[in-house]
């Protein structure tokens, strides 16, 4: 021993670092300001390795946020789409079922009928109240309203039940305004309206009574809903157009000021 005190000699040994392998030396003694280069090396992997690990997880974490958010093709609002695309084909057996006349089978079909009336109202609300709307929703869900009305009034036409007249005006304003929807949808998307609900209930239950074998005043009775049916197809059928020439005209207008102003 050389009676020095360890705090002369460089300090208590628990305040001294410790070098590489345990021993001590420059690199031991490096002020705490300072990083070796080799410890430099290392950070700077590190910080890279974590940045990377990270960037990673971002994205998977917005993939799977993605995938959370995007409603399943296969719930309730969906289920009750593809039950009224399957009735369409089981609608028209029954309807033309034992020559097309049989009251038993009438009824039966109108069951099927009213299921998938139904279930149009049902699915579209289902969907938008609990944020279940998918692409397959959007596309399926106005196929199979169209579906089973055509369906229904082109039986009704080929067994002499209802004038064809009556079907050529009911689906001919659907496709037309079908149609129409996709041309304008540039400008912008016509909402569905009071009076087209309206129509589209009235066309329910006038087609459901068709469909029925009614005899009497109730016979005389589906024919005046028919006649009503018919008259707001064609009133919503035209407030439709006018709706779309009204916002084609908005929309080329705000282009041409968009214009304009960038222009200047």
């Amino acid at each position: 021993m050389t009676g020095v005190p360890a705090s002369a000699a460089g300090g208590s040994s628990s305040a001294r670092r410790t070098g590489p392998r345990g021993t001590s030396g420059p690199a031991a003694q490096e002020p705490a300001g300072r990083t070796t280069p080799g410890g430099a090396v290392e950070r700077d992997a590190g910080e890279r390795r974590g940045a990377t690990e990270g960037g990673a997880g971002g994205r998977g974490g917005k993939i799977a946020a993605a995938a959370v958010n995007q409603a399943s093709v296969w719930n309730v609002a969906n289920l009750l789409t593809m039950l009224r695309l399957l009735l369409v084909p089981a609608f028209v057996a029954l309807m033309l079922g034992n020559g097309g006349y049989d009251p038993a089978w009438r009824s039966f079909a109108w069951a099927a009928f009213a299921i998938a009336m139904i279930t149009d109202l049902f699915d579209g609300h289902l969907a938008r109240t609990y944020n279940l709307v998918t692409d397959f929703g959007k596309i399926a869900d106005p196929i199979a309203d169209k579906a089973i009305m055509g369906a229904a009034l082109i039986c009704l036409s080929a067994l002499g039940d209802l004038p064809w007249w009556v079907t050529a005006v009911i689906l001919g304003r659907e496709l037309g305004i079908t149609v129409l929807r996709f041309v304008v949808i540039r400008y912008g998307v016509i909402p569905a309206s009071r009076g087209g609900k309206l129509k589209t209930l009235t066309q329910g239950i006038a087609v459901g009574m068709y469909v029925l074998a009614l005899t009497g005043p109730l016979a005389t009775l589906r024919f005046w809903v028919m006649a009503v049916a018919v008259v707001l197809t064609v009133a919503t059928g035209l407030d439709y157009v006018k709706q779309a020439i009204v916002l084609r005209r908005r929309g080329i207008a705000d282009r041409r000021a968009a214009l304009k102003e960038t222009e200047a």
